[in-house]
């Protein structure tokens, strides 16, 4: 039997202040969204808000826990009514994709595609499988693997192709928690491409090693120096793009297949004038297989962020 939840009722903006730790069985109650954000910004963890979809008094009838401490899980998911599709590219990722999309669908109503770059562990097969057993999954399979880049251009491509209106990147290693994605959408009612973020207030990362949080760092700290300090988070990879946004983009025309992938999107976002807009995050390391982080990113990274300060999108 699940271990009961104390709520601690936040109902105004006033009421936040002075911001306490919660206990482990202590959990936020919040009315809305907004709320919700203004707590995490003051360092709340967005796995022990629950966010009340009918202004009940009775939140405990929307929300159940698995172990004290632990994220939160509503009954039934969020659903904005709206089509989205979640686009997770793997490579290798069968010992995470299985336990991945049901905790995906029990915080949102939303399709998933999962993207196979032809895994030798067999993701790919997984992935086949999962799409047979659940309506709302879907598989595409790629010949070979070419890198994060291709990979979320495929799945862009074959999501244009179906209308969908909003269209969410994802990693498929849990380093994006789940019960972040209707926040995500949320926020998407009023920005153009919402990224979730490591580095604005309330945003952070959790066992990372100082070497990857240095990295990181330097990362982001270079495309600001080129690209402007607009974006907090240029490389996070959490994200929603509005569909009229993505066919806006000349995507035939991107270059990078790395990490560096995201600065590209961002960066055409911005040359687009489309409304930015970063909501925090906590990023974990993966729970499960290997890092696809390597040099050959960081070189392409280093050679081709200068690229696009000079080269507007006018110009591709």
């Amino acid at each position: 039997m699940a271990p009961p939840i104390r709520y601690r009722p936040v109902r105004t903006s006033n009421g936040i202040l002075p911001f306490k730790e919660l206990g482990p069985d202590e959990a936020y109650a919040v009315p809305d969204f907004e709320l919700a954000e203004e707590l995490i910004a003051r360092g709340a963890d967005s796995a022990r808000i629950a966010i009340s979809r009918h202004d009940a008094e009775n939140l405990y009838l929307e929300y159940s826990q698995v172990a004290a401490g632990k994220q939160l899980i509503p009954v039934s998911p969020f659903d904005f009514k709206q089509s989205i599709v979640i686009v997770l590219p793997t490579y290798n990722e069968r010992a995470n994709l299985e336990a991945l999309v049901p905790a995906i669908s029990q915080y949102l109503v939303a399709d998933i595609l999962i993207v196979d770059d032809n895994s030798p562990d067999g993701t790919g097969e997984l992935a086949d499988q999962l799409s047979c057993k659940h309506g709302h999954v879907h598989a595409l399979h790629r010949l070979k693997k070419e890198g994060l880049g291709p990979a979320y251009l495929a799945g862009f491509k074959w999501a244009l192709q179906r209308n969908y209106s909003l269209i969410i990147e994802m990693d498929c290693d849990f380093s994006h928690a789940p019960w972040d994605l209707p926040r995500l959408v949320y926020r998407s009612r009023t920005a153009d491409l919402v990224i979730g973020s490591r580095y604005v207030p309330g945003g952070r990362t959790e066992n990372w090693n100082a070497s990857r949080r240095f990295v990181s760092r330097c990362g982001n700290t270079y495309v600001r120096l080129f690209l402007g300090s607009n974006i907090h988070d240029w490389t996070g990879g959490f994200r929603c793009y509005r569909r009229e946004l993505l066919t806006r983009m000349n995507l035939a025309t991107v270059r990078t297949k790395g990490y560096i992938f995201q600065v590209e999107l961002a960066w055409r976002a911005v040359q687009l004038g489309a409304d930015v807009d970063e909501l925090p995050i906590r990023f974990c390391d993966r729970i499960e297989g290997q890092s696809k982080l390597g040099w050959q990113s960081i070189a392409e990274a280093l050679i081709e962020v200068p690229k696009m300060c000079l080269l507007r999108l006018d110009d591709r």
